[in-house]
């Protein structure tokens, strides 16, 4: 099977439920997308409310994956540059595929979908890069090498998981020019 993607969900309550259990799950299994595991769905609520709002805004769009029974089980949000020297690309936040899928491409389908979102979707013309961070020492950058990203800037240290133990906070780009 594979996931079906979709631009914009109409957001209401199953897929937020939806995507805190996602978060959560994600977390809790070491992802490295905002928290330190262990972590609550009512703890992750207030980031995903931001970029609820931010959504409603229009600042931010959701691509979500779909698995074959319906359930979100991976999630990319888009957030567009509101600086006017930087309007040109966005910004990728909070990708996830949710731990029980992980190992069978889902990973690989959902950085094709973000791409061809920025590629091809409506409100996207604009766009000429994706740029997004990720957290030191878990590999993450390795496959998003593999999906075409370059490391485009590093700085040590930056993210604090735990006393003693500090990442790099390494930035990636992919440009679609």
């Amino acid at each position: 099977m594979t996931l079906t993607f979709e631009v914009d969900p109409a957001v209401g309550p199953a897929l937020r439920d939806g995507v805190l259990a996602l978060w959560a799950d994600v977390s809790n299994a070491g992802g490295a997308v905002g928290f330190v595991p262990p972590v609550t769905p009512d703890e992750i609520r207030p980031a995903l409310l931001k970029h609820l709002v931010d959504m409603a805004r229009g600042d931010t769009r959701l691509l979500v994956g779909r698995d074959e029974d319906g359930e979100v089980a991976a999630t990319a949000f888009f957030t567009f540059n509101t600086h006017p020297l930087m309007t040109h690309w966005v910004w990728l936040y909070t990708v996830m595929v949710h731990p029980r899928h992980q190992g069978r491409g889902y990973g690989r389908d959902l950085m094709a979908a973000v791409e061809r979102t920025a590629r091809t979707a409506e409100g996207f013309e604009a766009i000429e890069a994706i740029r997004l961070t990720c957290r030191g020492g878990t590999g993450v950058d390795g496959f998003y090498a593999r999906s075409g990203y370059k490391e485009v800037g590093r700085v040590p240290g930056a993210i604090r998981v735990a006393p003693g133990d500090d990442r790099d906070d390494i930035i990636m780009l992919l440009p679609l020019t």
